[in-house]
């Protein structure tokens, strides 16, 4: 009686379904098993009956690719940087939205601004920002706090330029961190709070015993997205370096980019893209079993 009580809600949920798992499938599922067969070949694009298997030859090619190791520390090190920066910014802005304050809805469109705003727009002001030439960040280091003698060109540095690179990935995320994370505040009950006061609590020891752990939830929420598009950042890397100087400021993306529709190089972008996929997996992985733990008070 089981098993047929689950077949009929199937039969009735089906119709509902089935348009939505077509979509999935055709434009999702398929693409990507088709990516991942062209993977493991030396890919023909005008003639895909010609391509020459290399079994496992692309991923062993990308793992003895010093560009492409170093594309993999890049994007490691951009997750690394804006991801505690953009949580760390957000719930500080989320704090201080949570409080009565005059303006609070102004202030919350403020933040959320950026967000909002297209990555090439504000690639490219960054880019024209830290400019080495007449950028306005020399001009303010040297003509303002006469901090530095001569101009920096930072895209010139393998090392700087990555600076607007982070500052951008950080500014751009507070925003939406910081919603996400007010949202979670206005879900822990103020009864606690008071509770807390009564007792004698300060407002920095009821953050650390109460907010923190309550908000445990959401943050994990937060550093397993945040770090996803970390992992995924392209269009500032593609548009302010773009690999250059001597291809050592690549993300992972912007390598597969260059590899698939610059060298037309299809067999080997498919495999980068796998080795995204991989690493996406175990990491968000490794993070939501770290960071899962029941919310004590």
């Amino acid at each position: 009686m089981r098993f047929l009580r689950a077949i009929r809600r199937i039969a009735i949920a089906s119709p509902f379904l089935l348009p939505g798992l077509i979509l999935f499938a055709v434009f999702i599922v398929g693409p990507m098993l088709y990516s991942f067969h062209m993977s493991f070949y030396e890919w023909k694009i005008v003639h895909p009956e010609q391509s020459v298997w290399k079994d496992w030859g692309n991923y062993t090619r990308a793992l003895n690719d010093p560009i492409f190791r170093r594309a993999v520390a890049n994007t490691l090190a951009y997750a690394i940087v804006t991801v505690p920066g953009q949580i760390v910014l957000g719930l500080i802005v989320a704090v201080l939205l949570d409080q009565r304050i005059r303006g609070r809805a102004f202030f919350r469109v403020v933040y959320y601004l950026p967000v909002i705003t297209s990555w090439v727009i504000v690639s490219l002001l960054f880019e024209y920002m830290f400019n080495g030439q007449a950028g306005l960040v020399n001009y303010v280091l040297r003509d303002v706090l006469h901090v530095i003698r001569e101009n920096i060109r930072w895209f010139a540095d393998p090392i700087l330029a990555f600076v607007p690179i982070f500052l951008l990935g950080i500014w751009k995320g507070v925003g939406w961190t910081a919603i996400i994370a007010l949202a979670g505040l206005q879900a822990i009950p103020e009864d606690l709070h008071e509770a807390a006061a009564v007792d004698g609590a300060g407002p920095l020891a009821r953050f650390r015993y109460i907010t923190l752990p309550l908000l445990r939830p959401t943050l994990v929420f937060l550093i397993v997205v945040l770090t996803i598009g970390g992992l995924n950042a392209y269009i500032s890397f593609l548009l302010m370096t773009g690999g250059d100087p001597l291809d050592l400021t690549h993300s992972i993306l912007t390598l597969m980019y260059e590899a698939t529709f610059t060298k037309l190089d299809f067999g080997y972008g498919s495999a980068i893209s796998y080795f995204l996929t991989a690493l996406v997996f175990v990491i968000s992985l490794a993070q939501i079993r770290l960071l899962r733990r029941p919310v004590e008070v």
